[in-house]
């Protein structure tokens, strides 16, 4: 892709009257038109080129007689996300822009296991999705050079061993200056991805953590399980608890052990009703400034939990009264124009969940934020160099 295939910065404030009540969807209906479709035309003649040119009756002679690619999104499932392309050497995953990995772990579930499972459903609900967002003019297949490596391999009922895992699988995608995505798996493993990342970075981590629960005890049942992950995160020399900022904690299970820990250790919350009386904007704004202070990289942490459990039946641990799946996203949205060194998406439950409502919103979550770093320019300028069916933008 060239320069001059690029969308444009976003500027439909400008381009249109503020009070236009179509604003948004006219500048979404112009922004479509300057988006490319050369990977999207690849794609076809590789479906037509290895899966069989459609049989006769077939009108439409772009569909192949084997599904492959997006199209059907009910067939052709790869087991990737959104079907992107997928890295068995993950000694090649440098070439990427993003890579999407998963940490299939429930052992540190202090209530409902499940979330080992967590990475597979997120993926198949991803079939659902295309790679097109309308209201932010990308898509991703055209601009972002993004695959997936498969999963980690945790050690069930070792948690330790399992950290010791992960804390590798990040630091290799990280140090191979690769944008991590992590699937998970149940929270503790904040402790273990923060712990692979930060010796990468050249100053401190931030740390945006979304959650109705504070995460700050230093153990649980005497282990380091879902409910412990920042403080030992915040252990870490160059991740201060100074730049936690943490949005969406209240209800019934905030264990006073943890409070104690965040309120000793000057670590800031944020809660749902915050959220109400300030607005997204507001919080978005308040948490970059904090998690950004003297430091060099912020990560997202996002427990999908954190929002409102009539949502997302399928968690570890439910609770009611969170944010709002539009509210949660706005945040994202915003944080993720921020910037962010990366990201995961933990306590997905799928065996508790209901007609895939917990793995798509999970999903969401993901795809925004990359969508939102895309806008803004913070992602979607490396191409691939060694794949003949890659992603995103063409080398010069």
């Amino acid at each position: 892709m060239t320069s001059s295939d690029q969308p444009p910065a976003d500027d439909r404030a400008s381009a249109d009257d503020r009070d236009r009540p179509d604003r948004d969807g006219h500048w979404a209906q112009q922004a479509e038109a300057r988006l490319p479709d050369s990977r999207h035309r690849e794609e076809i003649e590789r479906g037509l080129a290895y899966g069989l040119e459609a049989a006769d009756s077939i009108t439409d002679r772009t569909l192949p007689t084997f599904a492959r690619g997006e199209i059907p999104h009910f067939a052709g499932e790869r087991g990737t996300f959104m079907k992107c392309p997928y890295v068995e050497d993950v000694h090649e995953v440098g070439d990427a822009e993003v890579a999407i990995f998963g940490a299939p772990l429930d052992a540190g579930t202090t209530y409902r296991p499940g979330t080992r499972f967590g990475p597979q459903g997120i993926r198949r609900a991803t079939n659902l999705f295309g790679t097109y967002n309308f209201e932010m003019g990308v898509d991703l297949r055209e601009q972002l050079n993004m695959v997936d490596i498969g999963d980690i391999c945790t050690i069930p009922g070792n948690l330790e061993k399992s950290f010791d895992q992960i804390s590798k699988a990040m630091s290799h995608v990280v140090s191979s200056g690769v944008f991590p995505v992590v699937l998970g798996g149940d929270h503790s493993i904040g402790y273990p991805t923060i712990r692979g990342l930060a010796p990468h970075m050249d100053g401190n981590v931030g740390i945006i953590h979304f959650d109705r629960h504070v995460d700050t005890q230093e153990l649980d049942l005497d282990e380091r399980m879902h409910t412990t992950p920042w403080f030992h995160a915040t252990d870490i020399k160059n991740a201060p608890p100074t730049n936690l900022v943490q949005i969406g904690i209240g209800g019934w299970q905030a264990p006073r052990a943890g409070v104690k820990v965040g309120r000793a250790r000057g670590t800031t919350i944020m809660t749902v009703s915050d959220v109400e009386r300030v607005g997204i904007e507001k919080i978005a704004e308040t948490a970059l400034e904090l998690a950004w202070q003297g430091a060099k990289a912020v990560y997202l942490s996002f427990d999908i939990d954190v929002i409102d459990s009539g949502f997302v039946p399928g968690t570890g641990w439910p609770e009611p009264g969170g944010l709002l799946p539009r509210e949660a996203l706005g945040l994202v949205r915003l944080i993720s124009e921020g910037g962010i060194s990366g990201m995961e998406v933990v306590e997905c439950s799928p065996p508790y969940d209901w007609a895939e409502q917990t793995s798509l919103i999970s999903a969401r979550v993901i795809l925004d934020s990359l969508a939102s770093m895309i806008k803004v320019g913070k992602l979607g300028k490396k191409a691939s160099t060694a794949r003949t069916d890659a992603w995103g933008p063409y080398p010069e």
